[in-house]
């Protein structure tokens, strides 16, 4: 009776699974041996829960099935936690880098969609982000453009934080929206 429990449950999260994943690369790769040569993939993976959590990872073996899954497996091991503005943008705008890859990510309004290309647009899509527009300057390697937008991702912060590290209140950090412009007040004190 358990054992059937067990695999219902598992058949259970197959069937509605926690993350999604996208196959962003794969890569043929041989090695010349003695009697020929010996084919090898390399896969890389993006898994995200589409609401704020976004992971990457790379697996290597000599069929694609196998070198998708261990890049799953690592990707969800090692993801990270984004803050995003109303759940579907960044907060502010920022700029990742590693090697020789640079992007630049900008938070963009409702309606916008998501502008970016080929492994940024994965990333952002398993974050969950709706409307942002990017950029990729630089390195067009699809593994140094995931890398330097996940590390421009973790350099975001949310109002929240950014209040807690100063000891203020939300409300003290964002700026107002009611408050009057300047010029009628001066008007005003005129009259």
């Amino acid at each position: 009776m358990a054992r059937e429990d067990n695999r219902r449950d598992r058949r259970d999260r197959e069937e509605n699974p926690e993350f999604a994943d996208r196959l962003v690369a794969i890569n043929r790769v041989s090695k010349t041996v003695k009697g020929g040569k010996r084919f090898g993939f390399a896969a890389l993976v993006v898994v995200g829960d589409q609401k704020g959590r976004v992971g990457y990872g790379k697996g290597k073996a000599r069929e694609v099935p196998e070198a998708i899954r261990k890049a799953t497996e690592q990707a969800k091991r090692q993801m990270i936690r984004v803050p995003l503005r109303e759940g579907r943008t960044l907060h502010h705008d920022m700029a990742g880098r590693h090697g020789a890859g640079k992007v630049v990510m900008r938070a963009a309004p409702a309606g916008t969609g998501i502008i970016a290309g080929g492994p940024m647009r994965a990333v952002f899509e398993m974050l969950g982000v709706h409307d942002v527009v990017s950029k990729s300057l630089g390195s067009q390697n699809p593994y140094n453009m995931i890398r330097a937008t996940i590390d421009g991702l973790q350099s975001q912060t949310s109002p929240r934080q950014v209040a807690q590290r100063r000891g203020k209140k939300v409300a003290d950090i964002l700026p107002r929206t009611d408050a009057p412009a300047p010029e009628a007040t001066e008007v005003a004190a005129e009259a």
